[in-house]
């Protein structure tokens, strides 16, 4: 088996018909789907592939839907939970390639539990041994793979997307991959909050592909936040269905029929909880947990359990102080729009996959965290894969490279004066703007208006005088693309003038009647509605 490669000093350009820039799932997927097309490929990962990103640390189940005449029927009623916002035949076709990708996984070996009878589970996944998983068979694949070695920007010739550079970690030396196509499999973004495998999802590929000129759709919902034991990085919500909820000197929280609030997950509980929240500390207790299942818990979901036993605490006899972190689009929907079946963008060559690119036609307008995120992460890796190889096939020779193709990023690469930022500030400007429960959970025209006014003059300096040498380049680029995801998702939340979703509105209180719309912007400087008047697309269910 070919092991992952480092570039070599003095010979940082390399050649290949499809590069994906990520490391989780979807960029396994589109690796090994443009390789089995026949595509020569490379696979640029920030961190090492196979422990990047939101899947490595955790379990993850799937939406695993066996061929039936029942399946759209399970379509039907998933697509009720979507606010009107998914596409049906979106959610069909995701729900057939995913499974066809999860039989893949057990013909090719990996380890799915069996039951007493030796019948194969395969709609969950563990994962730390699937992503080892994958990172093997990417390069069984013969993918070329290169750890540590984040994108900065991307090429065009001026029509197409024709490659990529970046910085080779920790030396900081540079890097430029000249292709025929590129797979944007890098993530979504977290805004730099603290959850578990979130620490590089600082939404790159999102600006990047912005500079390319791509449409982002679905931004306005960004305001997913998950329960979470106070101060802890393990943003895994399930345990809370089990939970009961109190005030600090132990009284019962109650919700607004007078009721003892419980499951921290389920029906309309979570905006009972933001607002307590909002109000005070509240705490917890997984006491409506039987004893099956905590021991269930502590099997299925060992890291779940880790806060409790560092600090001491039995969750199902303790109380004990809660938070809600917020997620960003990394379970909100917002990213990339799908503008091809083959999971192409609005710019030729460049495709996207898994949480980079909107989810809004399989998710609509909720959360698809956990299994409707990797069925996700597989079809769309599946299809992204495929499409970047056609596209490779279809492309010109690469010696037009040289000579008529440019770099395109900008923020935090070429300041426009001398103008020196702090890039500490901008993060932490940033955090301030997306992160508080109160200012993201339920949002208002006079609100939205004033932290992106404060946002679009931050970007201003940022463009004017963001940059920085070496190693301390990767930071820059994280924090203007971060930067650069908030003020999308604050333009989309004040573009749609209703609530729906996980997007909310207290000067907007209700869905707007009549068809449902989504709202594609472009940028990054100056953003707007897509040229094609794409906020008139009407969503097909």
């Amino acid at each position: 088996m070919t092991d992952a490669i480092r570039i070599a000093p003095g010979k940082s350009l390399r050649d290949t018909d499809v590069l994906v820039l990520g490391g989780g799932p979807a960029a396994t997927w589109a690796a090994v789907s443009a390789a089995e097309a026949g595509a020569s490929v490379i696979l640029s990962d920030k961190g090492w592939l196979g422990t990047s990103g939101a899947t490595a640390p955790s379990n993850t189940g799937t939406w695993c839907v066996p061929p039936g005449d029942d399946r759209s029927q399970v379509v039907d009623r998933r697509w009720a939970r979507t606010a009107g916002v998914a596409d049906r035949r979106w959610m069909a076709r995701t729900v057939d390639q995913s499974y066809r990708g999860l039989l893949r996984l057990a013909d090719w070996g990996y380890p799915f539990p069996r039951d007493e009878n030796g019948n194969v589970y395969i709609a969950n996944l563990r994962g730390p041994d699937y992503m080892r998983f994958m990172r093997a068979r990417v390069l069984a694949a013969k993918v070329t793979v290169l750890d540590h070695h984040p994108a900065l920007e991307l090429w065009s010739d001026g029509t197409s997307v024709t490659g990529a550079s970046g910085l080779i970690r920790p030396e900081g030396q540079d890097w430029t991959i000249r292709a025929r196509a590129v797979v944007l499999a890098t993530g979504g973004c977290a805004f730099f909050e603290r959850t578990s495998g979130a620490a590089g999802l600082t939404g790159d590929g999102l600006l990047m592909a912005a500079e390319a000129g791509a449409a982002l759709s679905g931004m306005e919902f960004t305001g997913k936040y998950t329960l979470a034991p106070y101060g802890s990085s393990v943003n895994k919500g399930l345990p809370f269905r089990w939970a009961s909820f109190y005030h600090a000197d132990g009284r019962p929280l109650l919700n607004s029929k007078g009721e003892h609030m419980t499951n921290g997950i389920g029906g309309g509980s979570e905006g009972e909880l933001a607002r307590a929240l909002i109000a005070g500390p509240v705490y917890a207790r997984l006491d409506q947990c039987e004893p099956a299942l905590q021991d269930w818990l502590r099997r299925g979901q060992p890291n779940v359990m880790q806060p409790y036993d560092r600090q001491g605490i039995d969750p199902f006899r303790d109380i004990f102080r809660v938070e809600l972190k917020p997620e960003g689009t990394v379970r909100g929907i917002g990213g990339l729009r799908v503008a091809t079946d083959d999971c192409g963008t609005d710019v030729p060559g460049l495709y996207v996959a898994g949480d980079a690119a909107s989810r809004e036609d399989v998710a609509g307008g909720l959360s698809g965290g956990g299994a409707i995120n990797s069925s996700w992460a597989i079809a769309s890796g599946y299809w992204a894969g495929r499409g970047a190889a056609a596209h490779a096939r279809r492309g010109p020779a690469r010696s037009r490279f040289r000579s008529q193709s440019a770099p395109l990023g900008q923020a935090g690469l070429r300041p426009r004066s001398d103008a020196a930022v702090d890039v500490t500030s901008v993060i932490a400007a940033v955090r301030e703007e997306m992160a508080p429960l109160h200012k993201n959970f339920v949002r208002s025209e006079v609100t939205l208006k004033a932290r992106l006014s404060r946002l679009d003059a931050l970007w201003e300096k940022v463009q004017s005088g963001l940059a920085a040498d070496g190693p301390a380049r990767l930071r820059a680029r994280e924090a203007a693309a971060a930067l650069s995801a908030a003020r999308f998702s604050l333009t989309a939340a004040r573009t749609r003038t209703e609530s729906r979703g996980m997007h909310r509105r207290s000067d907007f209180p209700a869905e707007a009647p009549g068809p449902v719309r989504r709202y594609p912007l472009t940028g990054p400087d100056e953003i707007g509605p897509a040229p094609e008047a794409v906020a008139q697309h009407e969503v097909a269910s």
